[in-house]
């Protein structure tokens, strides 16, 4: 019989572990396929694909108002190029733009809210998790040969992103944490979320402005078609494998 504790502590790792497993999961299905029109292929669109999902969802997970500032700056700043160019959309431009700003709203909120290093280190722990995820996965999908939709490619990336995410963050996290500068921890969070912004609506803006009415519909039917099984699938993987890691140990609750 469960205690109330218990209970409460299950449905709170299943709404926490789910909801970052379907934003990732969201995320990664919407990137894998942009990646794939773009002209990558193999390892490169799965791993380019997790390593930024995840770096951007443990960002949201462990220091959401620096994410959201981030955020915030990075869609105010891609209006505003957008606004300005007209109908060249350049990636480099937008993403420095966006990136800049970025990093000038994560000093200002340095400056009134004071902090140590701990969102840098999150976010790049997050960043490392996600490559060892990417890679481990199309090293899996390499070796068998097998081909798996979205759902099932989802669910594992999340699965193994937060598996290799909380058992890194005890001892990566508590030692970088320490040394990285927290005058620079929330600006460069910052920066890196704006810039993940300003490359996603360069994504639509940018490769659908060269392309015919038909390409451009066709692109755009692929991402819709794949987001919907990637964030249910990410919901699932991020719901088992929270409930997994807190059987073994690694309680949600005890996060700072």
């Amino acid at each position: 019989m469960l205690t109330k504790d218990q209970f409460a502590t299950i449905v709170m790792t299943v709404f926490i572990w789910g909801f970052a497993g379907a934003l990732f999961g969201a995320l990664f299905a919407g990137l894998y396929q942009v990646l794939g029109v773009l002209g990558l292929s193999g390892w490169q669109p799965l791993i380019i694909a997790a390593a930024a999902a995840a770096m951007t969802t443990s960002a949201f997970y462990s220091a959401m108002p620096v994410a959201l500032v981030g955020a915030m700056a990075g869609v105010l700043a891609s209006i505003g190029y957008l606004i300005a160019s007209g109908q060249e959309v350049e990636l480099t431009m937008i993403v420095s733009i966006a990136g800049a700003l970025g990093v000038i709203a994560g000093g200002f909120y340095a400056w009134i809210v004071k902090g140590g290093g701990r969102p840098l280190a999150e976010t790049l722990t997050g960043l490392v998790a996600g490559l060892l995820a990417g890679g481990s996965l199309s090293l899996i999908l390499s070796f068998t040969g097998h081909s798996v939709g979205m759902f099932v490619l989802a669910a594992g990336v999340v699965a193994l992103v937060g598996t290799f995410f909380q058992i890194s963050e005890r001892w990566l996290v508590t030692r970088s944490a320490g040394w990285l500068p927290g005058v620079l921890s929330a600006p460069v969070v910052a920066g890196l979320i704006a810039s993940v912004v300003g490359a996603s609506i360069w994504i639509v803006g940018g490769t659908t402005a060269v392309m015919s009415d038909g390409n451009a519909h066709g692109i755009i039917g692929n991402v819709v078609h794949d987001i919907p099984p990637g964030l249910l699938g990410g919901l699932l993987g991020g719901a088992v494998t929270g409930i997994l890691l807190e059987l073994f140990g690694f309680h949600i609750e005890e996060h700072p």
